[in-house]
């Protein structure tokens, strides 16, 4: 059924249904199984329904815990996207990526992740922010969550206002500013398989048919 207005703005109709939610089932007992510098990886022992809905039973969970991350879509005056290239060891694979990283300050809101990581590795900043996705990369083995956002009105950072010095894979980053509607089409042709990138890249496509005025404004900054 098609989604309809209410005439004080309630959405009725399937689109006032769909929307996940948060939930946590019962944990018997959990164990920090490894933790590094970046994540960890823990087991709950959870309970669930049993056998056809006959009581209960306990089953392990396996997950990686991640403190999250945040993506910058950086987009000019000229329509172009900003893509980094950049290699990612766990895939033995270069990437074209949005401006991204995690959020590795405690406490810090997604937004600011954003903002930094657009500075740190684009030296940009942008007058202008709007939430384009919200999501759980890989539900059924991590509860790291990503936010990815829309800047515009960017401007450019003075070197010597950068403090952050780029090492390991961050040394040889290269830059490429990519119409939008070039960089949908490599996404569809299968030419970028970074989560965020290919979320973003769509959502803004999306957003860009009412000129992103049904975007959301970030919670934070």
């Amino acid at each position: 059924m098609a989604s309809d207005t209410h005439p004080d703005g309630r959405r009725t109709g399937a689109d006032a249904k769909i929307a996940d939610a948060p939930e946590a089932w019962p944990v018997e007992r959990s164990e920090m199984r490894y933790q590094g510098p970046k994540c960890g990886m823990r087991t709950d022992w959870v309970v669930m329904p049993g056998a056809n809905g006959e009581g209960t039973s306990l089953a392990a969970r396996d997950y990686m815990v991640h403190p999250g991350a945040a993506a910058a879509l950086a987009l000019d005056d000229d329509g172009r996207i900003l893509l980094l290239r950049q290699y990612r060891h766990a895939v033995r694979h270069t990437m074209w990526e949005l401006p991204a990283g995690m959020i590795d300050v405690e406490g810090e809101d997604p937004l600011l992740t954003a903002q930094r990581e657009l500075v740190e590795e684009a030296g940009l900043r942008a007058g202008r922010w709007h939430e384009l996705a919200d999501f759980f990369p890989t539900v059924g083995f991590s509860d790291e969550r990503i936010h990815v956002y829309l800047a515009r009105d960017l401007s450019e950072v003075p070197a010597e206002e950068i403090d952050f010095v780029r090492e390991h894979e961050e040394t040889d980053l290269a830059a490429e500013w990519v119409p939008l509607d070039e960089a949908v089409g490599l996404v569809l042709a299968g030419r970028l398989h970074n989560s965020s990138t290919i979320i973003g890249v769509l959502a803004a496509q999306a957003a860009a048919a009412d000129g992103f005025a049904s975007l959301r404004d970030p919670v934070g900054g």
